[in-house]
């Protein structure tokens, strides 16, 4: 298993958190609050948790390939519904 995980400064964790998981309930197992939300994919779980003025992101994957589309999945869905302020994480793998 690979891990990686990312901290984003933004003023509507919480908002951007929901809209990740509502987004992706139609398809997927997710499960949230306002606070935390965790998403089951097929190549791996994302978790999502609000932190002081930050989204931080988990994720976790079976191998490197599935990491990299997990990360491109998750964010490329996060800036479409922040496109009023531009995010930019920056991943830490384990």
């Amino acid at each position: 298993m690979t891990t990686s995980t990312t901290t984003i400064p933004t003023e509507h964790a919480s908002k951007y958190l929901q809209q990740l998981c509502k987004h992706f309930a139609h398809k997927l197992a997710v499960t949230f609050d306002e606070h935390a939300g965790s998403i089951t994919f097929s190549i791996g779980e994302c978790r999502l948790k609000t932190e002081d003025g930050a989204l931080r992101i988990d994720l976790t994957a079976p191998n490197a390939e599935d990491m990299e589309q997990l990360k491109d999945v998750v964010i490329r869905h996060l800036v479409r519904f922040a496109f009023r302020e531009e995010l930019s994480p920056t991943w830490q793998n384990a």
